[in-house]
């Protein structure tokens, strides 16, 4: 039976803001001035001057058992690397306490705990004697760590002249090889490369099945899906969810779907523009080419967009992707896809397009909508993300009539197949 290997009573960490004085005070003639005329008035203006407590954490409760990959998500500015930093000794908590049995490593920016004038190998060493390891055990560990990083050629070169990519993966690499109980990473692996990043999380997942403790931030709900059991949700320094990882993520989504824009966008032509071009309405019609928030998996539907171009371009490109839930683009369509414009000129003027999507293509869910107007290549004239918002919902499609679900994934369109019978 597996032990607590965290827990966190009423955590907080708290900060003090101070606000500067105004413009006018801040002149240095003027300050120069006053202090020689007037001392005393200088130093109570120093005592006056204004600041305000903000909590960057507060009231977090939270028990960690031995072996759990835990997923922590939440907006910027949660608390979600504020919890990592209390948790491996960085900073200290304004209140509360945190216990953890066993050695820590933690990876919350690149770098972590490497000093910039040592060598990559004399780094790897110096967090291992940190983590409590002796010459012999690091040395045991060291080929793997650098076959792991890929820095081979550069290990006797200092690491402050290394580029990032190359900082991460080394740092990664000490941290998850030496062997620590409890493993703390911050979503500092979206600086390395793709290949780099399987590689991390497949390691992650090596960790945590042999039976060490992962607690893992990131943005990249795939990744957490595929890795993390459980997960936390933090929202304005608080804990204000905890459960499985997938019940998680639809708690995180459903906290963020309030504030965003609705499925029709409006917006008055400048009258005298200075962008080449402006973006003045959008939106998501059904079948019957109406606006409306909900669209019927089973009908077809379209998304309109109105551009004004304020100068004539060639090569321009109208550009809609739909994204689902966290901002991961499902699929993207253009308007070049069906007709011949790519290449030809295009004056200046109102231009009103229609992306149209076919029945039984994405699956029932919420989605949002992502509208550019571009020179390949060359420029993005508009730019619009999270523009529209909509939701698919299955009525009367002919799986949900059997089996009363929807099949799972994103794509909706059934496919062909073959069966045959042969009497045994």
């Amino acid at each position: 039976m597996s032990h607590p290997v965290i827990e966190a009573h009423n955590l907080g960490k708290r900060y003090r803001i101070r606000h500067q004085s105004s413009t006018h005070d801040r002149k240095l003639r003027h300050a120069v001035t006053r202090l020689f005329a007037q001392p005393w008035k200088i130093f109570a203006a120093a005592q006056a001057g204004k600041a305000e407590d903000f909590w960057a954490l507060r009231e977090v409760s939270l028990t960690v058992n031995e072996g759990a990959v835990l997923g922590i998500v939440g907006r910027n500015g949660a608390g979600k690397t504020t919890l990592l930093k209390l948790l491996s000794r960085i900073t200290r908590p304004t209140e509360g306490r945190a216990l953890l049995w066993g050695r820590v490593a933690s990876l919350l920016e690149v770098g972590t705990g490497f000093h910039p004038e040592l060598t990559g190998r004399e780094n790897i060493f110096l967090n291992g004697s940190i983590l409590g390891m002796t010459r012999a055990e690091v040395r045991k560990k060291f080929d793997a760590i650098v076959d792991f990083a890929g820095v081979e050629n550069f290990i006797d070169t200092p690491v402050k002249r290394y580029s990032s990519g190359m900082y991460v993966r080394l740092a990664f690499a000490v941290a998850a090889h030496l062997e620590p109980e409890i493993l703390l990473v911050d979503e500092v692996l979206a600086v390395g490369d793709l290949g780099f990043q399987r590689k991390c999380l497949g390691k992650m997942d090596e960790v945590a099945k042999g039976g060490r403790t992962v607690l893992f931030v990131s943005h990249n709900m795939a990744s957490l899906r595929s890795l993390c059991q459980e997960g936390i949700l933090l929202n304005d320094g608080q804990l204000v969810y905890s459960g499985s990882m997938e019940s998680t993520i639809e708690n995180y989504t459903n906290l963020y779907a309030a504030e965003a824009v609705g499925h029709t966008y409006q917006q008055q032509p400048a009258e005298n523009p200075e962008t080449k071009a402006e973006l003045l309405a959008a939106s998501i019609c059904n079948a019957a080419g109406e606006p409306a928030a909900t669209v019927n998996l089973t009908r077809p539907f379209s998304v309109a967009m109105t551009y004004r171009l304020n100068t004539a371009a060639s090569h321009l490109i109208a550009v809609v992707e739909i994204c689902d839930t966290v901002g991961t683009v499902v699929i993207s369509t253009t308007d070049i896809d069906a007709s011949d414009l790519h290449g030809k000129a295009r004056p200046a003027g109102i231009y009103r397009e229609k992306a149209f999507i076919p029945p039984l293509l994405l699956m029932p869910g919420a989605y949002s909508i992502n509208a550019y107007v571009i020179i390949p290549k060359r420029e993005r004239l508009v730019e619009q993300k999270q523009l529209l918002r909509f939701e698919i919902v299955d009525h009367d499609s002919h799986l949900s009539q059997i089996t009363g679900v929807s099949r799972p994934g994103y794509i909706s369109t059934p496919l062909q197949w073959e069966v045959n019978y042969a009497k045994s």
